[in-house]
């Protein structure tokens, strides 16, 4: 079974849409949304500036530490990650079981308010996730099994 709902081209959009206006309403460079296992959904922002499948793998190897840490020290989780640099800093915030949102900002953007806007941003697209999962409940699928040679089982055509 697979842990993302097959998504459509109007749930990316929804979904890019979201990640516009967080954008837009905190001044961050790059926000992009990856499953849990480290691949990317969508992705918005100055995408050439970053290594962007690089920092989703990390990204989420980090979230799933950070996870651990939560457990030892008797937290149920911990739903974001800080990491504060020179030039930039980065926020990851959990989106849903299967989701996580990762915001690229400069490190002169105040982490608030990039937080207080991720949260709704969340909110937005674990909805879309959530539609998406409702209208094919059993039509799921696992990123990390996706056959790169023959890619016919996930990419077919509209009915």
């Amino acid at each position: 079974m697979g842990t993302l709902p097959q998504l459509l081209e109007e749930d990316i959009a929804q979904i890019e849409d979201a990640l516009r206006e967080l954008l837009s309403k905190t001044d961050a460079t790059t926000a992009v949304v990856i499953d849990k296992a480290g691949f990317l959904i969508a992705k918005c922002g100055n995408q050439r500036q970053f290594d962007l499948t690089s920092i989703a793998a990390l990204a989420a190897g980090a979230y799933a530490a950070t996870q651990t840490i939560a457990n030892l020290v008797r937290e149920k989780t911990f739903n974001s990650i800080y990491h504060q640099g020179e030039r930039y800093s980065v926020l990851i915030t959990n989106v849903d079981e299967h989701c996580l949102l990762v915001t690229i900002f400069r490190a002169v953007v105040g982490v608030g308010a990039v937080k207080y806007f991720a949260g709704p941003a969340c909110e937005r697209i674990a909805k879309q996730m959530k539609l998406a999962r409702q209208r094919q409940p059993d039509a799921s699928i696992d990123l990390s099994q996706l056959n790169l040679a023959d890619t016919s089982q996930v990419f077919k055509r509209k009915r």
